[in-house]
């Protein structure tokens, strides 16, 4: 992956995140276990009445970021600041949902 992917990705991942935490999730990076015939990727989920964003430290930074932005289109976000590129791929899995 060349460099300035690279930094745009990461950029897109803090960016998503930050959104995320904005909106009052928190976000994990966790190693996650893997076995024979599972893999877990991360995702959003509610823990008690805390609601968190798991992501697999191990995973590349296109997942990371599908897993964000996926985790994002659930909730209402009108009044919150995203990039043009972060609004593209937030909205983007609203359109064939």
């Amino acid at each position: 992956m060349s460099e300035s992917k690279t930094t745009r990705l990461l950029r897109l991942v803090d960016e998503l995140s930050d959104a995320a935490r904005r909106l009052g999730l928190e976000v994990r990076r966790e190693k996650l276990l893997r076995e024979v015939g599972y893999r877990a990727r991360g995702g959003a989920c509610r823990l008690r009445n805390h609601e968190l964003i798991i992501l697999d430290r191990e995973l590349g930074l296109p997942e990371q970021v599908d897993i964000l932005a996926e985790a994002l289109r659930e909730h209402d976000l009108q009044g919150l600041y995203l990039s043009p590129a972060a609004r593209r791929l937030v909205d983007a899995g609203s359109e064939s949902g």
